[in-house]
């Protein structure tokens, strides 16, 4: 008597995260649409959805328990259309196809820097990748924060200047080449994840985070803008600190 091979099944644990990834997917993929109705309001705002599933279906992995190589693959496919090719279709649809095939260039090559970025990415995923992940630092720019940082001449035409990026496509091209450069750089950038804060400055963080809150509901590109603007002031300034701790820690 043969024996009867019992189906397995999942939990709604094990969904949960793979669920979260595919509403970021579904949240990038939207801001095509928008942006092709000229709704470049809504197109930011899905990509911005994107990037808060993104960053949320890992913590809800880790919550569950419920890790696993399926997820991790899933989650990059995502990263690379919400993050990788909605950017560049955008940014291309809004300034740069008045350079016709140079326009299009620059945003195949932040398209292709941003696969290479997660390609490597999985190739690492065993791997400790040395003193820079020791010390608490990203390789290069995360996806998520380089489309944010793409689409930032979008977000400071629609909410301040009209279309100012637009008429210089040639300036938007080379920064959206040097965006691209960043994404699959090895330089380290900073990690929110081995953030310290002090234990008696913990009230006060809040404090801030909540008026950052209050302030990107009010004044919404301006803040993203801001918060870009920092995090490319923070390159430098975190190469500096880990060439220094490279030599001090001796790695």
């Amino acid at each position: 008597m043969e024996k009867r091979r019992k189906l397995k099944s999942f939990s709604v644990r094990a969904i949960a995260p793979n669920a979260v990834t595919l509403l970021a997917f579904c949240a990038g993929l939207t801001s095509i649409r928008f942006a092709l109705a000229d709704k470049w309001e809504l197109a930011l705002a899905a990509i911005m959805l994107a990037a808060v599933f993104d960053g949320l279906d890992g913590t809800v992995a880790r919550l569950l328990r419920s890790t696993s190589k399926f997820g991790a693959e899933l989650d990059s496919l995502s990263d690379v259309v919400a993050f990788g090719v909605v950017p560049a279709l955008l940014i291309y649809q809004w300034g740069l196809y008045s350079l016709d095939r140079l326009g299009w260039a620059a945003c195949l090559i932040y398209a292709i820097a941003m696969i290479l970025r997660l390609a490597r990415f999985n190739a690492r995923m065993d791997e400790d990748d040395g003193p820079r992940k020791k010390m608490g630092y990203l390789t290069g720019v995360p996806a998520p924060m380089g489309a944010g940082l793409l689409l930032a001449p979008i977000m400071l035409d629609v909410g301040y200047t009209g279309n100012l990026t637009q008429q210089y496509p040639l300036i938007l091209a080379g920064y959206t080449v040097f965006i691209g450069l960043l994404i699959v750089s090895t330089l380290p950038t900073i990690s929110m994840k081995f953030v310290k804060v002090p234990r008696d400055s913990f009230v006060m963080t809040l404090l801030i985070i909540g008026i950052i809150f209050a302030l990107l509901f009010v004044y919404t590109w301006g803040v993203l803008l801001m918060v870009g603007l920092f995090y490319l002031i923070s390159i430098p300034w975190c190469y500096i600190v880990y060439r220094r701790r490279l030599k001090v820690d001796n790695f």
